[in-house]
């Protein structure tokens, strides 16, 4: 009852919106009394025009809306409702009310009767709530069954079109727009009225008579026991016949129960293709023109009896549930999947945002970097200019005292040959001072390309382990953002391999900077062994070199190898020079650190 209830109200909801002319929701009460009066009539429900006035006594100043007056129709209608009545009876009183001042009809390819069947087809198919719609999905199974039953071919495409049009505006039709859809001939050109009535016709029959099928077949009599050419209707429980197919003439119906069934015969008589239907009080033996047929119709009887025994509702109410569950069921399932899109969009951003600040993080590093590297390579040009000016220096001064020994020269003429032999140990002993500072400050540059090495391997390891980090983080995420993520993670194993091979060089050049390092320390220690052995051989000869001394011009400053070759000026000179290099050098690595 409660079905029948929910297809009833779609009906009287037209009527009621009908008699709303200025569509403000609400109607007179002398029009509700005339709608209550018909309904009441039609379905057989004794009407009681007093309770409409006590009902709205008072509200006796206007017209009544629709909510007011649905608790009266469930009460002293819709309550009262049984299965007595003709419903199609009930749905054309109902038709009558608002077909005319919704619709022109001239202009349709469809008569009045076929546009009825349609507006009853709408009401079947149309969601259970108002204003009533007719969703795409139930137009296309609608269009559907109209093409099959006019034996045309389904345009897939041409629905598409019309669907794309229609989403562009609400996305579904009313019941006017419907039949003015159908009456145009939209979906059925290069088909006469009368295919297009007949296919109304027969949907109509399937959808709304409940008619599981339909046909021709020859029935055997109870009494002459000969056999007649009838027109079969089957509900869903019972099965009509009729004396040709505009059921005018009814024979009589075989009452279909749980405990009924249905039975192939073989052929006799000269009858084929024969099957027997047992009822409680009689069996029906009838014949269908070929095999195929016999087996549909059998096939049908029996699901309609084995739906009485589950008690089900028809197959076409069943199917009509079924497919509103699994649009409900879709509509849920693209709800979670456009959550679940969101969700991943944010958590796509998210991780867009953290690899553009590891991004920006690596382009800062990378800038440091550079001008580290610049920096450094300034410092080198600054050392090298300040060495090439203290060569210079050295130069001069090895050139004056070239010159003295030149001046010297007149008065050493006896001693001209041990002198030059000092003089060519004397620059011998240069060379190796000059190879011994060459080795320490290589070794000192060589010591700071080891320390940076050494840090920036450091650098890159931390970055290393970071990069695992994230990666390991990434793993242990869901399977669904794994699939996702597997570019990323893809992206950060080069990115790995890019600074396990940079890392790789970095450790190549520590080990090749290692190796110059002991090249350098060994070349050190030869060049202090060599000076040892100058050293020696120079204290070997000190008495010489004192003997070549000028007079005496104060107190002489005495070393470990003997006299010393500088005067106390120019060693003060010397400690200046050496203590302005060495703050200059320390304000420099200071500014280095700092930056």
């Amino acid at each position: 009852m409660g079905l029948l209830r929910d297809e009833l109200l779609k009906s009287i909801w037209h009527a009621f919106t009908a008699l709303d002319v200025d569509q403000s929701g609400k109607v007179s009460k002398s029009q509700l009394k005339v709608l209550s009066h018909n309904l009441c009539t039609v379905m057989k429900i004794p009407h009681d025009p007093v309770a409409l006035e006590q009902h709205f006594k008072d509200d006796d100043e206007g017209p009544v809306s629709n909510q007011g007056y649905m608790p009266y129709l469930n009460r002293f209608i819709l309550d009262k409702v049984r299965d007595n009545f003709d419903i199609l009876e009930f749905n054309n009183v109902c038709w009558t009310l608002c077909f005319k001042k919704n619709i022109n009809m001239s202009h349709l390819l469809i008569s009045n009767d076929d546009a009825f069947k349609v507006w009853c087809i709408f009401n079947f198919l149309s969601e259970d709530r108002y204003p009533l719609v007719i969703i795409t999905e139930e137009i296309e199974y609608f269009l559907r069954k109209l093409m099959e039953a006019m034996g045309g071919i389904w345009n897939q495409e041409r629905f598409d079109d019309y669907k794309l049009m229609l989403n562009r505006k609400q996305q579904c039709l009313i019941a006017w727009e419907l039949i003015e859809l159908v009456g145009m001939g939209h979906f059925s050109k290069g088909m006469n009225r009368q295919t297009l009535s007949m296919g109304i016709s027969e949907v109509f029959q399937e959808l709304i008579l409940d008619v599981l099928r339909q046909g021709y077949m020859m029935k055997k009599g109870h009494k002459r026991k000969n056999w007649t050419e009838r027109w079969f209707v089957l509900g869903p429980n019972s099965m009509s016949y009729y004396v040709s197919e505009d059921l005018t003439d009814k024979k009589g119906d075989i009452l279909l129960d749980r405990n009924c069934c249905v039975e192939s015969l073989p052929d006799k008589e000269g009858k084929k293709c024969l099957f027997i239907v047992k009822c409680s009080d009689k069996s029906f033996e009838i014949s269908a023109s070929d095999k195929k047929r016999k087996q549909e119709w059998i096939q049908a009887i029996q699901t309609c009896i084995q739906l009485l025994r589950l008690g089900l509702p028809s197959p076409h109410l069943e199917a009509r549930l079924r497919r509103r569950e699994l649009r409900q069921k879709q509509q849920a399932e693209q709800g979670e999947l456009e959550e679940r899109m969101r969700l991943l969009q944010i958590a796509n951003e998210n991780k867009h945002r953290q690899l553009e600040s590891m991004r920006k993080k690596l382009e800062e590093a990378a800038a440091t970097a550079t001008l580290e590297e610049q920096r450094r390579k300034q410092t080198q040009t600054d050392l090298q200019d300040r060495y090439r000016t203290d060569l210079e220096r050295e130069k001069m001064v090895r050139q004056q005292m070239e010159e003295q020994v030149a001046q010297k020269s007149s008065e050493l003429e006896q001693y001209l040959q041990r002198v030059k032999e000092l003089e060519d140990m004397y620059h011998r002993l240069e060379d190796a001072l000059e190879d011994e500072r060459q080795a320490r400050q290589d070794e000192e540059i060589m010591r700071k390309l080891q320390t940076r090495l050494l840090e920036e391997e450091s650098a890159k390891r931390a970055e290393l382990e970071q990069i695992h980090l994230q990666q390991q983080r990434a793993i242990s995420q869901t399977q669904a953002e794994k699939q996702e993520l597997e570019s990323e993670r893809l992206a950060k194993e080069m990115a790995l391999q890019a600074a396990m091979l940079q890392l790789e060089r970095l450790e190549r050049e520590r080990h090749g900077a290692l190796e110059q390092y002991e090249e350098v320390r060994m070349k050190l220690e030869q060049a202090a062994n060599k000076t040892k052995s100058w050293k020696d051989k120079v204290a070997k000869h000190e008495g010489l070199v004192r003997l070549i001394q000028p007079g005496d011009k104060g107190p002489q400053r005495m070393t470990n190898w003997g006299p010393a070759a500088f005067t106390d000026t120019e060693l003060d000179l010397r400690k200046k020079s050496w203590q302005e290099r060495k703050n200059h050098n320390q304000s420099a690595s200071s500014e280095r650190g700092v930056g």
